[in-house]
């Protein structure tokens, strides 16, 4: 009698070390290192000098968990479509190495020990953007939007966003013209970050059926978005500079790295109207650096006399 193949339908037991490994994957721990590395640099800015590095300490973790808690919802809910996509099929809920209720078991303990720590440790303000940023991102863009509107990735922003606010509320206890800038820098920047890498993986969006701009729009459309966002980025970046008073510093460093950033949306939207390729990961690697260096400053500037 013939044998039966069993191993892509029976869940091979995994050892311990892999298993966290799988369940830290579910956090998606890139995107968490990113909101973690706005959030100290508006700390920096609120206290308008070294904030209390206990403090700094506390928002880090709630902040990581409660960042983790949305990439693990978020797993959860396209675990349909990452079996769909060569760029996330080795996402621990395609792999199995982690299950549909362990996953979902463990978003919501990292919820609620995200809201409780924020709760106990700092004040009710940062407590509810925490709380808030969560059901945004699980919510209205990860059950709402994604498989809705093009727009998507816009929206996903604005809960990108959440991290500098719930750090100003951290140190100041309130919210101000300033945070909301720095809101804005991140909700205009993502649009020409993340485009760009959809459209390296257009055709797994295609086939996942996610109407990304990429795959909706022809790419001269997308590079002209890509263009304006990149403008209004750099826009919001300025702006802080009345709003907050901001010093020689930073001053320099948004106008001469935001040339440079335009210099490549530009050059990206410049390759689309001429059919060739457009490169679009030379500008998702740059609008990082880009990003890092306005926030790197942020936390600097204060620092400085001038």
């Amino acid at each position: 009698m013939a044998q039966t193949d069993t191993t892509s339908t029976v869940p091979q037991r995994i050892g311990f070390t892999r298993k966290v490994s799988a369940y830290l994957s579910l956090t998606k721990p890139r995107v968490m290192e990113l909101l973690l590395a706005v959030t100290i640099p508006t700390m920096f800015l609120a206290q308008n000098g070294i904030p209390n590095l206990g403090l700094v300490l506390v928002v880090l973790i709630g902040g990581a968990m409660s960042a983790g808690s949305a990439g693990a919802f978020n797993c959860y809910i396209d675990r349909d479509i990452d079996r769909l996509m060569k760029r996330t099929k080795g996402r621990p809920l395609v792999t199995g190495e982690v299950s549909d209720r362990e996953a979902l078991a463990f978003a919501w303990i990292l919820a609620i020990v995200s809201t409780a720590w924020f709760a106990w440790f700092t004040n009710l303000l940062s407590t509810a953007l925490s709380v808030g940023a969560i059901l945004f991102y699980v919510v209205v863009y990860s059950l709402l939007l994604k498989r809705r509107t093009p727009q998507n990735i816009v929206w996903g922003g604005a809960a990108g966003g959440f991290p500098v606010l719930i750090g100003w509320a951290a140190v100041t206890g309130s919210l101000s013209w300033t945070p909301a800038v720095l809101f804005l820098i991140i909700f205009l920047w993502t649009p020409p970050h993340y485009w760009p890498l959809s459209w390296r993986y257009r055709d797994d969006y295609k086939t996942a059926g996610v109407p990304m701009l990429t795959v909706v729009r022809g790419r001269v459309t997308v590079g002209l978005q890509i263009v304006l966002y990149g403008w209004a980025t750099v826009a919001a970046t300025l702006l802080l500079i009345p709003v907050a008073g901001m010093g020689i510093a930073y001053t320099a460093v948004a106008a001469s790295a935001g040339t440079w950033f335009l210099i490549e949306c530009h050059r990206l939207y410049d390759r689309a109207l001429r059919t060739v390729d457009p490169r679009p990961m030379r500008l998702f690697h740059l609008s990082n650096a880009y990003l890092t260096m306005i926030f790197l400053v942020i936390a600097i500037d204060p620092l400085l006399p001038f």
